[in-house]
């Protein structure tokens, strides 16, 4: 323990200021105070008449005698009190002095170790975004039930048509190694493109990695990652949107390719301060608009395969995910549906 009677050394020493020594200026006012003194006292005695001839007269000498020596009193005053001033003036100076020195000597000191601080910082960040990348890419155990399609588990895009020429690395068996992963269902790429509620969302998570295994999905989730991080540094939150009900009609006529006023309604966000965050952070900020710009094509291609094998119900589920809802925002900011 350490002893609590333990007191910090000043940083400096200085005397208190002495009230009662008199300085120069002081002086010489007291000398001519007294002259002054002196010479009434003279003058009354060696006067031959009286000067005291009545009430105003009276008043007069009092004028004449105590004025000024009450201007002289004023005179010392003050001047104690800049000589005082000015002692506490040097006084702080030199704390101040100390201080700066003191502040410049612990600089120093964590200067020294700043390099070291700073690759442990980078060690840290750079384990941070390998975790973060290896998210849902890995796992203690695999689904076991997804290794095999069947008939009740329809996959979200649609599967490319494998021709003989095609070149592409085979196994030992001659299986090619994208056919051992079973397809990523609609249900699973609908919550993945939503992403995790929290923490304790396993079911999110699950869906998540499955969705970054999936080749063609994997960029439309890593591009919605990017385009939601930059969103949220302007304070804008795909939970706090509430966007306005669009037939699935209308995304499939925009999965069909038509743009402008006929899929207006796809824009469905209206609020207009994250309207207007987005636009003024689209045109400032060039890492911001690649991106938007990246995000948009990668939710337009992969729309286009998820459209094919999704239901009414399945678009209007997608419609409801964080994706959907930036898809929404940044279509309106660029003019996808004007």
């Amino acid at each position: 323990m350490t002893d609590s009677k333990a007191h910090t050394k000043p940083l400096v020493a200085t005397p208190p200021v002495d009230d009662s020594k008199l300085g120069p200026s002081e002086m010489v006012a007291l000398a001519l105070a007294v002259i002054w003194i002196v010479a009434i006292v003279a003058q009354l005695i060696l006067s031959t008449e009286s000067v005291l001839t009545g009430p105003l007269s009276m008043l007069m000498l009092l004028l004449v005698v105590f004025l000024p020596l009450a201007l002289l009193w004023g005179i010392i005053s003050t001047a104690r009190t800049i000589r005082a001033l000015h002692e506490e003036a040097s006084r702080l100076q030199v704390a101040v002095d100390a201080m700066r020195h003191a502040y410049i000597v612990g600089q120093q000191g964590v200067g020294v170790t700043q390099p070291s601080v700073e690759k442990k910082l980078d060690e840290i960040v750079a384990a941070q975004r390998k975790t973060e990348s290896a998210l849902a890419m890995f796992s203690s155990r695999r689904d076991t039930t997804l290794t095999v399609p069947s008939a009740d588990r329809k996959a979200a895009l649609t599967m490319p048509i494998k021709m003989a020429s095609d070149e592409e690395p085979f196994l030992a068996l001659g299986t090619p190694a994208e056919e051992l992963r079973a397809p990523l269902t609609v249900a699973d790429f609908v919550r993945a493109v939503h992403f995790p509620e929290s923490a304790e969302d396993k079911a999110g998570f699950r869906a998540l990695r499955l969705a970054l295994e999936d080749r063609k999905t994997s960029r439309l989730i890593r591009a919605a990652q990017d385009v939601l991080t930059l969103l949220s540094q302007e304070g804008i939150y795909m939970d706090d949107l509430k966007p306005e009900r669009c037939r699935p009609e209308v995304w499939r006529r925009f999965a069909s390719g038509e743009r402008g006023r006929e899929i207006a309604p796809l824009g469905g966000i209206r609020d207009r301060s994250s309207l207007a965050l987005s636009a003024a952070r689209m045109r400032e900020d060039p890492v911001f608009r690649d991106a938007a710009h990246h995000f948009l094509r990668s939710f337009d291609k992969t729309f286009a395969e998820f459209e094919k094998n999704a239901t009414d119900a399945e678009l209007a589920d997608l419609a409801e995910t964080r994706t959907a809802r930036a898809f929404m925002l940044l279509g309106r900011v660029t003019g996808t549906f004007d």
